[in-house]
Protein backbone atom coordinates (compact mmCIF):
# COMPACT_ATOMS: atom_id res chain seq x y z
CA UNK A 1 0.00 0.00 0.00
CA UNK A 2 1.22 3.24 -1.06
CA UNK A 3 0.32 6.55 0.51
CA UNK A 4 0.47 9.52 -1.50
CA UNK A 5 0.33 13.14 -0.22
CA UNK A 6 0.79 16.64 -1.14
CA UNK A 7 0.98 20.07 0.95
CA UNK A 8 1.53 23.38 -0.57
CA UNK A 9 2.32 26.66 0.71
CA UNK A 10 -1.11 29.10 0.55
CA UNK A 11 -0.91 32.99 -0.57
CA UNK A 12 -0.65 33.91 2.79
CA UNK A 13 2.61 31.96 3.88
CA UNK A 14 0.92 28.92 5.60
CA UNK A 15 1.88 25.48 4.66
CA UNK A 16 -1.62 23.70 3.82
CA UNK A 17 -2.60 19.52 3.30
CA UNK A 18 -3.83 19.53 -0.25
CA UNK A 19 -4.68 16.21 -0.57
CA UNK A 20 -3.63 11.71 0.52
CA UNK A 21 -4.72 8.85 -1.36
CA UNK A 22 -4.20 5.33 -0.91
CA UNK A 23 -3.52 3.20 -3.28
CA UNK A 24 -1.57 0.44 -5.26
CA UNK A 25 1.79 1.41 -5.67
CA UNK A 26 3.59 5.08 -6.63
CA UNK A 27 3.02 3.94 -9.93
CA UNK A 28 3.08 6.44 -12.57
CA UNK A 29 -0.71 5.85 -13.32
CA UNK A 30 -1.29 6.22 -9.43
CA UNK A 31 0.43 9.35 -9.38
CA UNK A 32 -1.15 10.59 -12.42
CA UNK A 33 -4.55 10.05 -10.80
CA UNK A 34 -3.22 11.99 -7.83
CA UNK A 35 -2.23 14.88 -9.64
CA UNK A 36 -5.65 14.99 -11.60
CA UNK A 37 -8.03 14.69 -8.52
CA UNK A 38 -5.85 17.92 -6.69
CA UNK A 39 -6.01 19.87 -10.34
CA UNK A 40 -10.11 18.92 -10.41
CA UNK A 41 -10.09 20.38 -7.14
CA UNK A 42 -9.33 23.57 -7.38
CA UNK A 43 -5.37 23.51 -7.29
CA UNK A 44 -4.23 26.77 -9.64
CA UNK A 45 -1.44 29.06 -9.26
CA UNK A 46 1.58 26.48 -8.78
CA UNK A 47 4.83 28.02 -8.87
CA UNK A 48 7.22 25.18 -8.04
CA UNK A 49 6.66 21.67 -7.53
CA UNK A 50 9.21 20.17 -5.08
CA UNK A 51 10.20 15.97 -4.64
CA UNK A 52 12.58 13.36 -5.18
CA UNK A 53 13.24 11.93 -8.57
CA UNK A 54 10.79 9.21 -8.17
CA UNK A 55 10.23 7.60 -11.36
CA UNK A 56 6.40 7.35 -11.22
CA UNK A 57 6.06 10.55 -9.76
CA UNK A 58 8.35 12.12 -12.46
CA UNK A 59 6.06 11.20 -15.13
CA UNK A 60 2.69 12.05 -13.72
CA UNK A 61 4.15 15.34 -13.23
CA UNK A 62 5.49 15.97 -16.86
CA UNK A 63 2.08 15.06 -18.12
CA UNK A 64 -0.29 16.94 -15.80
CA UNK A 65 1.72 20.28 -14.35
CA UNK A 66 4.53 20.01 -17.63
CA UNK A 67 4.94 24.13 -17.39
CA UNK A 68 5.27 24.19 -13.38
CA UNK A 69 9.12 24.51 -12.42
CA UNK A 70 10.55 21.38 -10.93
CA UNK A 71 13.26 21.23 -7.69
CA UNK A 72 14.62 18.19 -7.05
CA UNK A 73 15.16 17.71 -3.48
CA UNK A 74 18.75 18.38 -2.97
CA UNK A 75 18.71 16.44 0.04
CA UNK A 76 17.87 13.40 -1.94
CA UNK A 77 20.28 14.62 -4.78
CA UNK A 78 23.82 14.66 -1.85
CA UNK A 79 22.56 10.73 -0.56
CA UNK A 80 22.34 10.19 -4.93
CA UNK A 81 25.82 11.27 -5.21
CA UNK A 82 27.54 9.46 -3.00
CA UNK A 83 26.56 6.39 -4.38
CA UNK A 84 28.71 7.28 -7.27
CA UNK A 85 31.53 7.35 -5.16
CA UNK A 86 34.35 4.60 -6.18
CA UNK A 87 35.43 3.82 -2.97
CA UNK A 88 34.11 4.53 0.78
CA UNK A 89 36.35 6.86 1.84
CA UNK A 90 35.61 9.17 -1.04
CA UNK A 91 32.03 9.46 -0.23
CA UNK A 92 31.86 12.15 2.77
CA UNK A 93 34.18 14.39 0.31
CA UNK A 94 32.01 13.85 -2.78
CA UNK A 95 28.61 15.22 0.15
CA UNK A 96 30.51 17.76 1.16
CA UNK A 97 31.49 18.58 -2.79
CA UNK A 98 27.73 18.42 -3.61
CA UNK A 99 26.66 20.69 0.39
CA UNK A 100 29.18 23.60 -1.13
CA UNK A 101 27.31 23.68 -4.62
CA UNK A 102 24.00 24.06 -3.26
CA UNK A 103 24.99 26.72 -0.44
CA UNK A 104 26.88 28.89 -2.79
CA UNK A 105 25.16 32.24 -3.16
CA UNK A 106 24.10 32.51 -6.03
CA UNK A 107 23.36 30.42 -9.01
CA UNK A 108 26.13 31.93 -11.20
CA UNK A 109 28.48 30.72 -7.88
CA UNK A 110 26.82 27.37 -7.58
CA UNK A 111 27.34 26.26 -11.43
CA UNK A 112 31.12 28.12 -11.42
CA UNK A 113 31.53 25.10 -8.66
CA UNK A 114 29.52 22.71 -10.21
CA UNK A 115 32.12 23.07 -13.44
CA UNK A 116 35.48 22.98 -10.83
CA UNK A 117 33.86 19.90 -9.22
CA UNK A 118 33.31 17.98 -13.12
CA UNK A 119 36.83 18.77 -13.60
CA UNK A 120 38.09 17.90 -10.35
CA UNK A 121 36.51 14.46 -10.52
CA UNK A 122 37.06 13.29 -13.97
CA UNK A 123 39.91 11.15 -13.27
CA UNK A 124 39.30 10.29 -9.76
CA UNK A 125 35.62 9.85 -9.73
CA UNK A 126 34.40 10.03 -13.49
CA UNK A 127 31.06 8.23 -13.03
CA UNK A 128 30.25 10.73 -10.39
CA UNK A 129 31.83 13.55 -12.69
CA UNK A 130 28.93 12.38 -15.88
CA UNK A 131 26.34 11.97 -13.06
CA UNK A 132 27.10 15.01 -11.40
CA UNK A 133 26.91 16.82 -14.82
CA UNK A 134 23.79 15.71 -16.27
CA UNK A 135 21.78 16.27 -13.18
CA UNK A 136 22.77 18.84 -10.54
CA UNK A 137 20.93 21.58 -12.59
CA UNK A 138 17.87 19.90 -11.11
CA UNK A 139 18.69 20.79 -7.61
CA UNK A 140 19.25 24.29 -8.66
CA UNK A 141 15.60 25.78 -9.88
CA UNK A 142 15.42 26.59 -6.46
CA UNK A 143 17.93 30.00 -7.24
CA UNK A 144 14.58 31.50 -9.27
CA UNK A 145 12.62 32.00 -5.95
CA UNK A 146 14.11 34.57 -3.22
CA UNK A 147 17.35 33.58 -0.99
CA UNK A 148 14.83 34.03 1.86
CA UNK A 149 12.45 31.03 0.88
CA UNK A 150 15.41 28.95 -0.49
CA UNK A 151 16.30 26.85 2.86
CA UNK A 152 12.59 25.88 2.99
CA UNK A 153 12.19 25.32 -0.73
CA UNK A 154 15.07 23.18 -1.91
CA UNK A 155 14.15 19.80 -0.10
CA UNK A 156 11.07 17.88 0.32
CA UNK A 157 11.91 17.19 3.92
CA UNK A 158 8.70 19.30 4.97
CA UNK A 159 6.58 16.18 4.21
CA UNK A 160 9.22 14.15 6.57
CA UNK A 161 7.24 14.77 9.82
CA UNK A 162 3.52 14.17 8.05
CA UNK A 163 5.01 10.93 6.83
CA UNK A 164 6.55 9.89 10.29
CA UNK A 165 3.46 10.34 12.26
CA UNK A 166 1.47 8.15 9.59
CA UNK A 167 3.66 5.69 10.41
CA UNK A 168 3.72 6.04 14.11
CA UNK A 169 -0.06 5.77 13.96
CA UNK A 170 -0.03 2.90 10.94
CA UNK A 171 2.38 0.73 12.62
CA UNK A 172 -0.44 0.81 15.45
CA UNK A 173 -3.01 -0.41 13.91
CA UNK A 174 -0.74 -2.83 12.09
CA UNK A 175 -3.50 -4.47 9.50
CA UNK A 176 -5.91 -2.85 7.45
CA UNK A 177 -9.16 -4.84 5.84
CA UNK A 178 -8.93 -2.48 2.22
CA UNK A 179 -7.29 0.65 1.36
CA UNK A 180 -10.51 2.79 2.16
CA UNK A 181 -9.96 2.16 6.17
CA UNK A 182 -5.99 3.26 5.38
CA UNK A 183 -7.09 6.26 4.20
CA UNK A 184 -9.61 6.70 6.50
CA UNK A 185 -6.72 6.76 9.58
CA UNK A 186 -4.16 8.83 7.42
CA UNK A 187 -6.82 11.40 6.57
CA UNK A 188 -7.34 11.93 10.07
CA UNK A 189 -3.96 12.26 10.86
CA UNK A 190 -3.29 15.12 8.23
CA UNK A 191 -6.08 17.07 9.17
CA UNK A 192 -4.56 17.21 12.54
CA UNK A 193 -1.18 18.38 10.78
CA UNK A 194 -3.38 20.62 8.85
CA UNK A 195 -5.13 22.62 11.00
CA UNK A 196 -2.23 22.98 13.23
CA UNK A 197 0.11 24.34 10.03
CA UNK A 198 -3.23 26.62 9.10
CA UNK A 199 -3.49 28.17 12.24
CA UNK A 200 0.14 28.48 13.34
CA UNK A 201 2.83 31.38 12.05
CA UNK A 202 3.60 31.61 8.63
CA UNK A 203 5.89 29.66 6.94
CA UNK A 204 6.87 31.54 4.35
CA UNK A 205 6.92 35.55 3.73
CA UNK A 206 5.32 35.80 0.96
CA UNK A 207 5.77 39.85 0.56
CA UNK A 208 9.33 38.60 0.07
CA UNK A 209 8.51 37.28 -2.79
CA UNK A 210 6.50 39.67 -4.13
CA UNK A 211 9.20 42.41 -4.04
CA UNK A 212 11.97 40.12 -5.11
CA UNK A 213 13.02 39.19 -8.74
CA UNK A 214 14.15 35.52 -9.57
CA UNK A 215 17.55 34.81 -11.12
CA UNK A 216 17.73 33.51 -14.60
CA UNK A 217 17.81 30.12 -15.17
Amino acid sequence: MAILLAYGVNPEGRREILGASASLSEAEVHWRAFFEQLHSRGMRGLRLIISDDHVGMKKARKAVFPSIPWQRCQFHLCQNAQSYAPKKSMKVEIGETMREIFNSPTLEIARQMKKAAIEKYQKSAPEFAKWLEENIEEGLTVYQFPKEHRKKLRTSNGIERVNREIKKRTRVAVLFPNKESALRLVTGVVIEIHEEWITGRAYLDMGCLMSSQPENL
